[in-house]
């Protein structure tokens, strides 16, 4: 990353990541905005927590040009928030996205003088590989809550069978010749 872009990020990097904390919390209910921004106890607001903290690695492995995968475990908590919260895809992952609005409306001054043009794409390119990284992460959090679902719901179901007598245990030598006899 350029020097000239970087010491700007770093320079704003408070303003920016309020703003992109304030547009995380745009995507929930109004109601519960005030208490995920007051309280930032990781117990007593989780969702709030795991946003705070998450959007402070981000930012380090954006600006500090690390490998994002530094940053992953954070985005996990993230996304895995909004998972089990049923957001649907694209609302999950729009968070990631506001960081180019907020990037940008923050340095509206400097791209409209072409001071940081270039730079800037290559900095939102890194935003748009987060965002993939995002996307994966919700995907298998989907797929292991739905895993999780059918699990129950076989156990429920085997549950009900088993008390209205309509499952009966096999005997395991009975079990055994029957295999044998299919494999001959």
């Amino acid at each position: 990353m350029d020097m000239k872009l970087k010491s700007l990020l770093e320079e704003r990097k408070a303003a920016i990541t309020t703003r992109w904390f304030d547009a995380i919390m745009e995507t929930y209910p109004t109601d519960n905005t005030g208490f995920f921004k007051k309280k930032e106890d990781r117990f007593a607001n989780p969702v709030g927590h795991a946003f705070t903290q998450g959007i402070d690695s981000l930012w380090e492995a954006l600006i500090e040009e690390k490998e994002l995968a530094e940053g992953l475990p954070f985005l996990d908590d993230m996304i895995k928030v909004q998972a089990v919260q049923d957001f649907p895809p694209a609302k999950a992952v729009k968070f990631i996205f506001s960081l180019k609005k907020v990037v940008r409306e923050e340095l509206k001054k400097e791209i409209r003088h072409g001071q940081i043009n270039e730079e800037l794409l290559s900095f939102e390119s890194k935003i748009d590989d987060l965002a993939l990284f995002a996307f994966d992460i919700y995907a298998k959090c989907r797929e292991q809550l739905n895993q999780l679902k059918v699990d129950e719901l076989k156990r429920m179901t085997f549950t009900l069978l088993k008390k209205a007598n309509l499952v009966h245990e096999i005997p395991m030598e009975e079990f055994e010749n029957k295999n044998q006899e299919t494999s001959i």
